[in-house]
């Protein structure tokens, strides 16, 4: 049942092939952990953002609350990696400023205005994000819920952190080759080193960046703290995507701890959405096959458009166990 799996862990992603309704699961399963008592962080990675949307509201970098309950509550987040990117290259360029002579600060600083906009600075950005909100969130809230962008992209995100720690501990090598050559040197001629105070501070953020992701990487492979909750359809290409999902995930270490079926069509609602049911049920004994150790939640279509707090709580009971929930 996901509404005990959301009990269970601190951390879930929800994510899956585009269009199959990953933000309007997270939403309510969200809206359910806290209409059981839970405090709840939903975050969207997806640049999309159409958590704003379901949810009727204005959303933000900054969290806010956008569900009350008498004993819960959920605070949403859409992730803005611009503003990351400028948080984070204001701390660079500060600490850079204090490094290099004035006379190479604008030189410098032309060159950090071309490093916002380089390769995988959009992705390097979302993932500290994450981590920074992971970190906040085990002690803020019972929950930290990631509505995920598509597949690709989410499972791109999920191979950074490695790397990202292997990559920073070869700066600080880096780093600790030159300190030890400007100690030798400083022993010969003598005298202080203006820069070492700056030297340290680089040194700190490099090492508090490399914990982070360190702490993001053990606890997203902590399968008593983290699942993935994979959405799909009753459909051959969703299916195949979820697989394709499941492998990947498994090869990353991330436990894979449950899948919802979503919009599945009534049965004895005439003969067309017999015919339709009928091709879904062809679609779903690969999943059943293929992923019988891992839980499946089958959801209705529903006659309403899922925006707004009314539409979510029907679909929060659903996923709480009542009103034809299928295990």
């Amino acid at each position: 049942m996901l509404l005990k799996l959301a009990t269970e862990r601190k951390v879930l992603f929800v994510g899956g092939k585009g269009g199959v309704g990953k933000t309007s699961v997270a939403s309510a399963l969200a809206l359910a952990r806290a209409r059981s008592g839970g405090r709840v962080l939903l975050v969207s990675t997806d640049p999309a953002h159409n958590l704003g949307h379901i949810w009727d509201l204005q959303l933000s970098d900054t969290a806010a609350r956008v569900f009350t309950a008498p004993a819960g509550y959920v605070d949403a987040v859409e992730i803005d990696p611009q503003a990351t990117i400028e948080r984070h290259f204001t701390s660079v360029s500060a600490t850079m400023m204090k490094l290099l002579p004035e006379q190479l600060h604008r030189s410098a600083q032309q060159h950090l205005d071309l490093a916002k906009t380089a390769p995988g600075s959009h992705e390097s950005a979302v993932l500290e994000r994450i981590a920074e909100l992971i970190d906040h969130g085990a002690a803020a809230y019972d929950l930290v819920l990631f509505d995920t962008a598509p597949s690709g992209h989410t499972l791109h995100l999920l191979t950074l952190p490695e790397k990202l720690t292997g990559w920073t501990e070869s700066l600080l090598a880096s780093r600790s080759r030159s300190e030890r050559f400007a100690a030798a040197a400083r022993g010969i001629v003598g005298g202080e080193d203006p820069q070492a105070e700056a030297d340290s501070e680089l040194r700190r953020n490099l090492i508090a960046r490399r914990d982070r992701f360190a702490r993001m990487r053990e606890t997203i492979t902590d399968e008593t703290a983290t699942g993935f909750v994979i959405v799909s359809l009753a459909e051959k290409m969703p299916v195949a995507e979820s697989l394709d999902i499941v492998r990947q995930l498994r090869d990353l270490g991330i436990d894979v701890a449950s899948l919802v079926v979503n919009r599945r069509s009534p049965a004895d609602a005439g003969s067309f959405l017999t015919e339709r049911r009928e091709l879904e049920e062809t679609s779903l004994q690969v999943l059943r096959q293929k992923l019988a150790t891992v839980p499946m939640t089958e959801l209705p279509l529903l006659a309403r458009d899922l925006t707004g707090e009314e539409a979510l709580e029907e679909l929060a009971s659903l996923l709480a166990g009542a009103g034809g929930v299928v295990e």
